[in-house]
């Protein structure tokens, strides 16, 4: 109850004396004195105690509202089009407002951002399992290919085309660079549409893994300009920087990636509130393989997740750059 932990929600109801209510676990009104709290496993037993159900949290709606997600998701994966919002709030009888609330608390993403990221998805599987590009987007339910970038281009997800993510980075050229830095020798690698790898203590060698096929070419005027950004954005990380980035990820590594991305300089979030801010609490694990995904190292800053503990964890690039980097934000 005081983590306001969602996964517990329909497994036990808050009872509040002092107001005569019964809330959720999640319910986000102020705590109550512990002395005013009584717990109950069905909010049937909170009731026969003489309370009743919170009209904030509505602790009797945690069913339902399973439900409507679940009916939400099905529907959007058996559609040949994305349906409206208010066509899956007709589905659920549900408002709109309020179904797109409930759904983007469950799952950390909008209805149309699920169907999107769906079919992305479908489009990546196509492509690994040695279907054409064209072919990928139309059984993917993309009405014309030009859609299909549209879309990605919507959702701040353009980066590399399918055809790419599929043979390694052929046809792309990326620029790159090794640089020495306060906190040792840093490789930064863009495309023409943004930073798509920031590392430390790596090189060619590493690079060409992440990218076999594609043209790996140094320096460049523009590229050197970028350069000058991210080594100001790790150099001083309290300076406001607007970086573009060329990354691409499933729909949960990108959502946990956005979440770091809020993340204060020089704070730090543990895996378990990483996993609870977009709306999947029980996913600690697959947040710290999301974390392991990033090959941005800072812009996307997986530096700023910890144990729940406090503990510092791991970091690809060793504790001693993950504490160094922590440290320059708090100074800074």
């Amino acid at each position: 109850m005081q983590a306001r932990d969602r996964s517990f929600d329909g497994k036990f109801v808050t009872g509040v004396l002092s107001t005569g209510i019964y809330c959720r676990p999640s319910c986000a009104a102020r705590h109550p004195k512990r002395e005013n709290v009584r717990f109950f496993a069905k909010a049937e037993q909170a009731e026969a105690a003489g309370l009743r159900a919170c009209l904030r949290c509505l602790p009797n709606d945690v069913a339902r509202d399973e439900a409507a997600v679940k009916t939400v998701v099905d529907a959007i994966r058996m559609a040949e089009t994305a349906p409206t919002l208010s066509e899956l709030g007709q589905l659920t009888r549900y408002s709109p407002t309020h179904l797109q609330r409930i759904f983007k608390r469950e799952t950390g993403l909008s209805p149309a951002a699920y169907a999107r990221a769906l079919r992305t998805e479908r489009v990546k599987e196509a492509l690994d399992g040695g279907a054409s590009v064209t072919d990928a987007i139309y059984d993917a339910g993309y009405g014309s290919a030009s859609r299909f970038y549209e879309e990605q281009k919507m959702g701040e997800k353009m980066g590399m085309k399918p055809s790419v993510w599929k043979n390694g980075g052929a046809g792309v050229t990326v620029h790159w660079a090794s640089v020495e830095t306060t906190l040792g020798p840093m490789m930064v690698a863009a495309t023409n549409k943004g930073v798509c790898c920031l590392s430390f203590g790596e090189g060619e060698d590493e690079l060409r893994g992440r990218f076999p096929e594609a043209v790996l070419e140094q320096g460049g005027a523009d590229f050197q300009k970028l350069l000058g950004e991210v080594i100001a954005q790790v150099e001083t990380p309290a300076r406001a920087h607007n970086i573009p980035l060329d990354v691409q990820g499933t729909a949960f590594q990108e959502a946990v990636w956005q979440e770091l991305r809020k993340i204060p300089d020089g704070e730090t979030r543990s895996y378990a509130d990483v996993a609870a801010a977009i709306g999947k609490p029980k996913a600690v694990r697959a947040v710290g393989s999301a974390n392991g995904a990033n090959h941005v190292a800072v812009l996307i800053p997986c530096h700023r997740v910890v144990r729940s503990d406090g503990t510092m964890g791991g970091y690809a690039y060793g504790l001693k750059i993950k504490q160094m980097l922590l440290e320059k934000e708090r100074r800074l």
